[in-house]
């Protein structure tokens, strides 16, 4: 079913309620459909099932409707004001290197409704549709990167921006629809608009499937420690923690957890900017539930308590797999590889020491951990197994991984923890979609381990981010 709604042939400003002093006022003329001044005909934009937006048809409360019928509309015959690309980007909400069709601005001259009105959430998916967006020629195909369950990802170019982007191509099966990971992947992203989360720029809904366009970034963590011979440098450990922490504060000031972090799904470009990835298992906690699954996370970054079985998480959940991370990087291996769930638990028993009622109240009631039977082994310190660290780094991670989901220090408090000072102060007043590295005093540095090889051209990382699992 195509959208309509009427637009006029000829262009027009209503201009503004008040008008300058000694500025000669146009009588007012109220068009009709006899009207010689103007002249309706119907746009009929067909397809329209979901927008760049993935909003529905129906208005916002502060919306005004499409033009309706010119019966009884009064218009101020004044010299009509040509609308500028400034005007459109503003008015459509537009990234600021689109290129938009050519003829589209004199065309949008002639056909435009009233640049000073809301517009109705249906008007500006229209709007959208005639640029190009929700439309799959407006992406080409460059190749294919990847295959999964309930998706193909291919590497592509934008005809609009002429940029690359990351297709993520879902088939939607008849009896089964789209899968729950991809709508929830929709849903949250669509919302969430900061500097360390990756950008979804549009949707693409066909009667086959539902694809997903994402900014293509050049790597995943795991392939920017693979490049580096896993030796980072310590400023650039600071500097991606710093990222991560950022875009996950902002999460969770939303009630939204990941519960998937690992170096996989953090996506790194070429100059240092790191931003999450795959929300395809994140969650938006608005209400106090307690029904959460405990098989999520990848089982090196699982926390103890999930590990145990519990199903009572929140933010926190999050937040060791930071440390786990944090680790990875300063130390360049993984904090605890396990293979099955009882060696993940044995190994972080090992290297932290095995809880007791005293350090974790409530644990030795938990059936699972009564089951396991694990040695009692005393806390190492973890200077030891991650020397380059200074004490505040040491301070820090310890901060992460703490047995008790609520005693783990939180993405907003970490950010303002000693370890950043180096930093600098003015990186904690950054806007939200503004890049740490628009400060000049944060640059990345080299790594003392990289090897001068190019980027693979294949985009790895993608085939680990983009591709639902099974």
């Amino acid at each position: 079913a195509g959208s309509m709604h009427r637009e006029p042939d000829v262009g027009f400003d209503p201009g503004s309620p008040g008008s300058r002093p000694g500025q000669r006022q146009a009588p007012n003329r109220c068009a009709t459909q006899g009207s010689p001044l103007l002249k309706f005909k119907y746009i009929v934009h067909e397809n329209l099932k979901m927008g760049s937006d993935g909003e529905s048809d129906q208005a916002s409360g502060t919306s005004s409707d499409e033009v309706q019928s010119p019966t009884g509309v009064c218009l101020r015959n004044r010299i009509h004001r040509r609308i500028s690309m400034e005007d459109l980007n503003k008015r459509l909400s537009l990234p600021a290197d689109i290129r938009i069709p050519d003829g589209y601005l004199e065309k949008l001259q002639i056909n435009s409704p009233p640049f000073d009105q809301p517009m109705s959430r249906r008007s500006r998916r229209a709007s959208l549709s005639e640029i190009g967006f929700g439309k799959m020629e407006t992406y080409i195909k460059l190749e294919k990167l990847g295959e999964g369950t309930y998706a193909t990802v291919y590497k592509g170019r934008s005809k609009l921006t002429e940029n690359l982007v990351a297709l993520k191509e879902i088939r939607l099966e008849h009896e089964e629809g789209a899968p729950c990971t991809a709508i929830r992947e929709v849903s949250l992203l669509k919302d969430l608009k900061h500097a360390n989360i990756v950008t979804l720029h549009d949707i693409v809904h066909t009667d086959k499937s539902l694809t997903l366009v994402f900014e293509y970034l050049d790597k995943d963590l795991k392939q920017y420690m693979d490049d580096c011979g896993n030796i980072m440098s310590m400023h650039n450990v600071k500097l991606f923690l710093y990222q991560i922490l950022r875009g996950l504060a902002y999460c969770h000031r939303r009630k939204v957890l990941h519960r998937d972090l690992k170096p996989q799904n953090l996506l790194i470009n070429e100059k240092g900017e790191l931003k999450l990835a795959d929300f395809g298992l994140a969650r938006a906690k608005s209400v106090p539930t307690k029904t959460y699954s405990n098989e999520v996370v990848t089982l090196w970054y699982r926390p103890p308590d999930v590990l145990l079985g519990s199903s009572e998480y929140s933010t926190q959940i999050d937040m060791w797999g930071v440390g786990c991370i944090f680790f990875e990087m300063a130390s360049g291996r993984p904090l605890f590889p396990g293979s099955t769930v009882e060696d993940e638990l044995h190994l972080i028993f090992r290297l932290l020491g095995t809880p007791s009622q005293e350090t974790w109240p409530g644990v030795s009631s938990n059936d699972e951990f009564k089951n396991y039977n694990f040695p009692k082994y005393k806390p190492q310190p973890l200077i030891n197994h991650a020397p380059r660290l200074d004490s505040e780094g040491i301070e820090l991670i310890t901060k992460f991984l703490q047995y008790e989901s609520k005693k783990r220090v939180s993405a907003e408090e970490a950010m303002k923890h000693v370890y950043f000072r180096s930093l600098g102060p003015r990186i904690h007043t950054l806007p939200e979609s503004v890049s740490i590295f628009s400060l000049k005093e944060i640059q990345l540095q080299k790594d003392p381990g990289f090897r001068n090889s190019s980027y693979p051209e294949t985009g790895v990382f993608v085939i680990n981010h983009f591709t639902c699992r099974s």
